[in-house]
C-alpha cells in the first residue's frame, strides 16, 4: 500500500503535492517523495520519514515547475532503505518520473528480460523501478512518427502485455505531458480530477478522492481497469482503453486501507463500514440472540463507523474505551513484529470507567498477525472488563496478499491454518466473531450495483490476477518477510555509504 499523486496545474505544485501527499499518509509512513518538472529540468527530494519531515523549507524551494508527481511509502517489495524510495527515473527516453502503488507479481522474470533483451539496468529492488524500465522501454520503441497521445497509449498496452499484478501508476514524461493507469483488474484506486482556474483547467490524478478534495479539485471519476489518462503540455486530457478491463476492486481498501471521507470506484468508503457494521449485527442477532453484551467498542480509528452503526442496530450503548496516541503510526503498515508490539501500548490507553464489570464487545476493522488485538483484549482486562468479545469488521485473514498489501507470509497471518476458535484462544477473547464474506460482499457492493466482484484474496485465497501458486507464495515469503527485508536494507545502506 502507498499513496500516488500528480498534478499538471497553472503554477507551481510543490505546496499542492505536499499537501496532497499529507493527506494521503495514512497510505504509507516509511518514506516519501516528491519530482517536479520546470523548463526541461526535473528536480527530486525522496527521504524515508514522514511527509513534513522529509519535505522542508530548503526542499521546497528547490522543487520548481507546474506540473510534478508525489508518493508515500511502505515497504512491500523491497526494503526500507531510502534508495527504494520513490518516485523513479530514467533519462532516456525524454526522461521519465514515476510513481507506483501496487505489485507486480512477474517482477523476476521481467527484470530478467530487462536485462537481456532490452538492455536496462536496475538498482534496486523495487518492482516500482521495473515498471519504469518497462514504460520507458515500450515508449522508445514507438520513435516520433505518430502522435505523441497514441505513442503513450501503445507504451502503456506493452506494459499491459508484459506486467501481471495489481498497480496504480502515474508518470511525468518530460517535455510531453503526464499520463495514469491502472492495471486491467482495477485492484489498485486510482482516481482523477480537475479545477478551472483564471489561466486554465488543472487535473489531478490520486489513489483517493480526499486528496482531490483538500485541494478543492472536482472528482471526474475513476482511471477504469485497462485504461490510461494522458495530460498534455497545454493540459488537455486524452483517454484510451489501452486493454481489455474487468472491474475487482481490492477490498481491503474499504475495510481498512482508504480514509472514511474518501470515494473509490464509485462506493463511498463511510458508506461501506456502516453496512459492514449493519451485516455484523445482524449475524449476532442471527447466531447469538441471548448475547449478554453490555456495551460495544470501537478499537481507533478506522472501526468507529462500524462499530457505531452495530451498536445501533443491537439497540447497546456505544462508548469510546481507548484513547489513542495520534502521534504513533499505523501498528499494521510498521516493519517489524517487535515494533508493532511495542507501538500498541504507546499508540493506545483505556479509560477504565468504561470497562469496569461490564461485558464488552470490541469492534475492529479485521485481525491480520493478531499483535494489536491480543494486547488490547489484555488491557480491556486489566482495566476491568468482566467479559471481553471481540469481532473483525472483515472475514478471518488466512492468505498473503500478492498485490501491494503488506501481508507477505502465512506464517505472519494469525488466522492461517487456525480455525475461528483458535484465534479466539489464541488472543484471549472469551468470544470471537467474524464477519462472512458473503456478507461483506454485498453490504460494499450494494453501494455500486455496477460491481459484481473483489479481489478478496486475503479471505478466499482466490487471486484475480492469476499466476499465483505455492511456489510463488513461498518465494515471496522468504524474500519479503521482517528478517530478511531487514538484511537487504542494511545492505544497500552500506552501499549507499561506500563501505562496499
Amino acid at each position: 500500500m502507498c499513496g500516488i499523486v500528480g498534478i499538471s496545474a497553472t503554477v507551481n505544485v510543490n505546496q499542492l503535492l505536499f499537501d496532497a501527499l499529507t493527506v494521503l499518509q495514512h497510505r504509507g509512513q516509511d518514506a516519501a517523495g516528491m519530482v517536479t518538472l520546470d523548463e526541461g529540468r526535473f528536480f527530486l527530494r525522496k527521504d524515508n520519514g514522514l511527509v513534513k519531515d522529509v519535505f522542508r523549507t530548503r526542499h521546497m524551494k528547490r522543487l520548481n515547475g507546474c506540473s510534478g508527481l508525489g508518493h508515500v511509502r511502505y515497504p512491500t517489495a523491497g526494503t526500507s532503505s531510502s534508495a527504494e524510495a520513490q518516485p523513479f527515473y530514467v533519462n532516456s527516453p525524454y526522461g521519465i518520473a514515476l510513481a507506483h502503488n501496487g505489485n507486480l507479481t512477474n517482477a523476476d522474470d521481467i527484470k530478467q528480460s530487462l536485462f537481456e533483451s532490452d538492455l536496462r539496468h536496475i538498482n534496486t529492488h523495487s518492482d516500482s523501478e521495473i515498471l519504469l524500465n518497462v514504460f520507458a522501454h515500450e515508449l522508445a520503441k514507438e520513435g516520433k512518427h505518430k502522435p505523441l497521445a497514441e505513442d503513450i497509449f501503445n507504451a502503456v498496452t506493452g506494459v499491459y502485455q508484459r506486467c501481471e499484478g495489481g498497480f496504480a501508476v502515474v508518470a511525468l514524461i518530460n517535455g510531453h505531458g503526464m499520463v495514469g493507469f491502472r492495471d486491467p483488474h482495477g485492484i489498485r484506486p486510482l482516481v482523477y480530477g480537475k479545477r478551472e482556474t483564471g489561466n486554465g483547467t488543472e487535473y489531478m490524478l490520486a489513489s483517493e478522492s480526499v486528496a482531490l478534495d483538500a485541494l478543492d479539485f472536482e472528482l471526474v471519476g475513476d482511471v477504469a481497469p485497462g485504461e490510461a489518462i494522458y495530460i498534455d503540455e497545454q493540459r488537455q486530457l486524452h483517454t484510451f482503453q489501452c486493454v481489455p478491463g474487468k472491474l475487482t476492486p481490492c477490498m481491503f481498501e474499504y475495510v481498512y486501507l482508504a480514509r472514511p471521507d474518501s470515494s473509490l470506484d464509485g462506493i463511498y468508503v463511510y458508506q461501506s463500514r456502516l453496512r459492514m457494521g449493519q451485516t455484523l449485527a445482524n449475524k449476532i442477532l442471527r447466531e447469538w440472540p441471548d448475547h449478554d453484551i453490555d456495551v460495544v467498542m470501537p478499537i481507533p480509528d478506522t472501526s468507529r463507523n462500524s462499530a457505531l452503526e452495530m451498536a445501533t442496530r443491537l439497540g447497546l450503548p456505544y462508548r469510546e474505551g481507548f484513547v489513542k496516541n495520534r502521534y504513533i503510526g499505523r501498528t499494521f503498515i510498521m516493519p517489524g513484529q517487535a515494533i508493532r508490539k511495542k507501538s500498541v501500548r504507546q499508540k493506545l490507553n483505556a479509560i477504565h470507567q468504561e470497562f469496569a464489570g461490564k461485558n464488552v464487545l470490541l469492534v475492529d476493522d479485521s485481525i491480520v498477525r493478531g499483535t494489536t488485538c491480543e494486547q488490547i483484549i489484555e488491557m480491556a482486562r486489566d482495566a476491568g472488563a468482566k467479559k471481553v468479545y471481540f469481532c473483525s469488521a472483515a472475514p478471518a485473514i488466512r492468505y498473503p496478499n500478492v498485490y501491494g498489501i503488506d501481508m507477505p507470509t502465512r506464517e505472519e497471518l494469525i488466522a492461517h491454518g487456525r480455525t475461528d476458535q483458535e484465534v479466539c484462544e489464541l488472543i484471549g477473547a472469551d468470544k470471537l466473531i467474524f464477519q462472512d464474506l458473503d456478507d461483506l460482499k454485498k453490504a460494499v457492493s450494494s453501494l455500486n450495483q455496477a460491481i459484481d466482484d473483489f479481489d478478496c484474496s486475503v479471505f478466499d485465497g482466490r487471486y484475480v490476477a492469476g499466476n499465483i501458486d505455492d511456489d510463488y507464495l513461498e518465494q515471496l515469503a522468504s524474500s519479503r518477510n521482517d528478517d530478511s527485508r531487514q538484511a537487504e536494507s542494511d545492505i544497500i545502506d552500506l552501499h549507499n555509504e561506500g563501505d562496499l
